[in-house]
């Protein structure tokens, strides 16, 4: 009944509904580890992944659409391979031992999955969050600000009522010694799906705004490359207005200090990229969060506004700085040849004027030659009829040589004149 499809029109519209989110029966632990995966293939992943029990029939097929959501025992592990990271999400019951109440409990050795599995997974941990979902009541914030507090192990902390306040969601952002961050949800009812929405968005705020600073090391690497180079243009571009140095050796020197920074642009571009994509989804997480303040305690989005905004700023304005450089390298590049293109269109005009008068010499030279030639010609031309006027007296005619070879110079003069112009003006045309 349609058109034949377009060879992506499947997998796009697949898409939508790819990775979706789990659903979470609450009291719930779970439990998310991100690595990045460069180097590391499927193959390895799937190695792993096949140590779990009861897993060992998987297969690559299983790991095609880079998302796998399997039950293992009384637990749920879900895989998803990104584009640099890798993240291993297991969701199981809350353990008695980090109920509500619990002090600060040591969540690490309440997991299902053995310490030992987790520590063989290929890659380089970049995040790794345990978040509790405890349903408790959400009305008393002063009780539920110091369960929290005492379940967290601290007294700072980060707070707000989330989805215009069914649920409450708290963290230290903290890195714990086990290597975990740690984050507490309580709500009072929460259905399966809207748990696994809630889970989602908080635990994706933690590794998006981790991946995103990546690029904050590297932005802080570039600083003194940035600011040697600046000054190194500055330079060069002094050097151009008072022509110290000749355009060439300026030109040599732009060209190096272009291959400096293009190698960084070329080494840098992809992760500030991926920086600015990171930063965009972490600022969706929050606006999906619909905060609620609790209390005076500082909200998800004021926190991570006074410090990951400053960082990301710094990145930005880093990556601004080298794509400003490389132009306004480019562009007194363009200004040097410019000037070395009007010192060759001097040097060529003056070449030519000197061309030019060569050839009006060669031609005055030329016309003199003409003018000896003419008289040449004419010359030996009169010998011979002065020899045919004596040849002609001798034979008995009654010629006076002389004046027969006077009356005949005039004569021959013009002719070989003319004959000559005629010839000069042949050879102009075809020319």
């Amino acid at each position: 009944m349609l058109p034949p499809n377009h060879p992506h029109r499947l997998a796009l519209h697949a898409e939508i509904h790819a990775r979706p989110h789990a659903r979470i029966r609450i009291p719930a632990l779970v439990t998310n580890i991100s690595l990045m995966n460069e180097g590391v293939r499927v193959e390895d992943e799937l190695a792993v992944l096949r140590q779990l029990p009861n897993q060992s029939t998987l297969t690559l097929g299983d790991l095609a659409h880079n998302f796998l959501r399997v039950r293992v025992d009384d637990y749920m592990l879900k895989w998803e391979r990104h584009g640099e990271f890798t993240r291993y999400s297991i969701t199981q019951p809350l353990p008695s031992g980090a109920a509500w109440g619990a002090n600060n409990p040591d969540l690490a050795q309440l997991l299902k999955v053995p310490l030992g599995w987790l520590n063989s997974l290929p890659g380089q941990t970049i995040s790794a969050t345990q978040l509790a979902m405890i349903p408790t009541s959400v009305q008393e914030e002063e009780g539920m600000l110091a369960g929290a507090r005492a379940w967290l192990g601290t007294e700072q902390i980060v707070a707000a009522k989330i989805g215009a306040g069914y649920a409450a969601a708290f963290t230290d952002f903290q890195m714990r010694e086990d290597g975990f961050c740690r984050y507490l949800v309580i709500a009072e009812s929460l259905s399966e799906t809207r748990a696994g929405r809630v889970s989602s968005r908080l635990l994706e705020l933690e590794i998006y705004r981790v991946l995103a600073l990546l690029a904050f090391p590297v932005a802080n690497s570039l600083k003194s490359l940035l600011k040697e180079a600046e000054l190194k243009l500055a330079d060069i571009t002094s050097a151009m207005d008072s022509a110290q140095q000749a355009d060439s050796s300026l030109l040599h020197e732009l060209i190096a200090l272009a291959a400096r920074v293009e190698v960084a642009i070329a080494n840098h571009s992809f992760r500030f990229a991926a920086t600015n994509a990171y930063h965009n989804l972490v600022q969706t997480r929050i606006v999906e969060m619909r905060e609620v303040r609790m209390n005076g305690i500082v909200t998800f989005s004021e926190f991570l506004t006074r410090r990951f905004v400053p960082a990301m700023a710094t990145v930005t304005a880093t990556q601004r700085r080298l794509e400003s450089l490389s132009e306004r390298i480019e562009r007194s590049s363009a200004l040097i040849r410019t000037r070395a293109d009007i010192v060759r269109e001097e040097q060529n005009q003056k070449l030519l004027e000197k061309i030019n008068s060569g050839q009006r010499l060669q031609l005055r030279m030329q016309q003199t030659v003409e003018g000896l030639s003419i008289a040449a010609i004419s010359y030996y031309t009169l010998s011979l009829f002065a020899y045919g006027f004596k040849a002609a007296k001798a034979w008995g005619l009654p010629l006076n040589t002389d004046i027969a070879t006077g009356l005949a110079a005039p004569v021959v003069v013009f002719v070989v004149w003319r004959v000559t112009s005629k010839l000069h003006e042949a050879l102009t045309r075809k020319s």
